[in-house]
């Protein structure tokens, strides 16, 4: 996926287009469109980054992240787990009944590292002919 194609996509998340985009960001009409046969100012580019809430790296296809059915995925998983934990009795944390605070903790570990592991996943795993050198 190109620079262009990914500010595109992020645009339609929120029902923009890019010429909406660039107006908002008081970008000139087709700056966003000039960049497939050319470099971006970084100015502008970070502009998008923080407009958006992702880096410049994600952008620049240099940072993996999660998309929402990853998400949706680690949420399901998560969930799942918590009904375990609750309805498992005589489970214990540091010593006492675990309290939901406690399974709290242990959710939000785990669903750190399940991230992690996803996002290594798709480095090591994304065939290279979708990776951008």
């Amino acid at each position: 996926m190109t620079l262009v194609d990914k500010i595109r996509a992020l645009a339609r998340q929120r029902d923009m287009s890019l010429p909406q985009l660039e107006s908002v960001l008081g970008l000139g009409n087709g700056t966003i469109s000039r960049w497939r046969s050319s470099s971006p100012n970084t100015d502008k580019l970070q502009k998008i980054a923080d407009y958006f809430n992702v880096s410049m790296d994600y952008l620049l296809g240099r940072e993996v992240y999660l998309t929402p059915r990853d998400e949706k995925d680690i949420d399901k998983i998560l969930e799942q787990t918590r009904e375990q934990l609750i309805n498992q009795e005589g489970l214990m944390f540091d010593g006492d009944p675990a309290s939901p605070e406690a399974i709290d903790s242990i959710l939000s570990a785990m669903q750190i590292g399940m991230e992690l592991a996803k996002k290594k996943n798709k480095e090591k795993y994304t065939p290279k002919k979708y990776k951008k050198d």
